[in-house]
């Protein structure tokens, strides 16, 4: 006699957690498929993955993105360089069409209200002058000279910091320089080019080597180089290139070896910080100008001092 079947039907045994075998789930990983309990699943875009899933694709994306010494994301290719040389070579050409010569182009009405003339800066308040003198050349010699080397200096340190932080390195270098030459220079003489910052990035690569642990002997050689260069041809502003060259090393440091946690605040800081310092320099060199006065006389910017400063 046959007996009844039974309507009981077997447990089923629930599967393990790959990584707790003690554990039984019924979840499982959206991206391996394993088991996991939910102390090994981690929320994802869709569904939840495993420890060992987010560990890979953390992984995958910094190889995909890797990061520079400074932190930033590495660019395929420089932009913000060769935009500063267009910049540089449109103002250029707007100097010249105003003079009407490529040789004689500091005659420009835009080349007299943006040079570096420290006695309009302290006598109209003309701060601007600090910035824009960085943009202007005179003639085509001093603006191929330097626009060759912002774009073998500018790539690799564009490469090295990244977009925005290679911007704030150029920029407060280019004070740096300005500010140098407003401190030091004769009032009552003009100056502009893009030197200030292009030591600045001189002095930024020095620093990359250094933190690289790499041989700094060509970077050391290529600046004493420059700066001989700047010693022996005439005309040439040695207070704006040491100005930018300190300046521009100081803040790659600050680039370069800011503590990875808390690392923009700390690269920000130190950019507020040197540019704050610059401006305080520029108001001491203020007070001790404070006899430069000025006036339009023929449309025509005249600043004169008693005390010949």
């Amino acid at each position: 006699m046959n007996e009844p079947a039974s309507n009981d039907t077997p447990p089923t045994t629930m599967p393990v957690c790959w990584w707790h075998p003690g554990r039984q789930t019924g979840l499982s990983c959206t991206r391996c498929g394993r088991a996991a309990c939910p102390d090994c699943l981690r929320e994802a875009s869709v569904g939840y993955q495993c420890v060992d899933c987010v560990r890979a694709g953390r992984e995958a994306q910094r190889r995909a993105h890797p990061r520079t010494v400074a932190g930033a994301t590495l660019a395929p290719r420089p932009v913000v360089t060769p935009v500063l040389i267009a910049v540089n070579v449109l103002l250029y050409v707007v100097t010249v069409a105003q003079a009407r010569s490529p040789l004689d182009n500091e005659r420009a009405t835009l080349f007299g209200d943006w040079v570096l003339w420290p006695r309009a800066i302290a006598g109209a308040d003309q701060w601007w002058r600090l910035v824009t003198a960085g943009f202007l050349h005179y003639g085509p010699v001093h603006l191929a000279v330097n626009m060759f080397a912002l774009w073998v200096l500018g790539r690799d340190m564009e490469a090295q910091l990244g977009r925005v932080r290679f911007i704030a390195v150029y920029l407060v270098s280019l004070l740096g320089g300005a500010v140098s030459v407003y401190l030091f220079d004769d009032s009552n003489r003009g100056t502009a080019g893009a030197s200030g910052a292009i030591y600045g990035l001189l002095g930024g690569i020095l620093v990359v080597v250094l933190r690289l642990r790499l041989n700094p002997t060509a970077a050391i050689g290529l600046i004493v180089l420059n700066l001989i260069i700047s010693v022996t041809i005439p005309n040439i502003s040695l207070l704006g290139h040491v100005g930018g060259l300190v300046v521009g090393a100081a803040v790659t440091a600050a680039m370069v070896f800011a503590p990875a946690r808390g690392r923009v605040v700390w690269q920000a800081a130190a950019v507020v910080v040197l540019a704050a310092a610059c401006v305080a320099l520029v108001l001491y060199r203020d007070s001790q100008l404070a006899s430069v006065a000025c006036d339009y006389q023929g449309g025509e910017l005249l600043c004169t001092t008693p005390s010949g400063a």
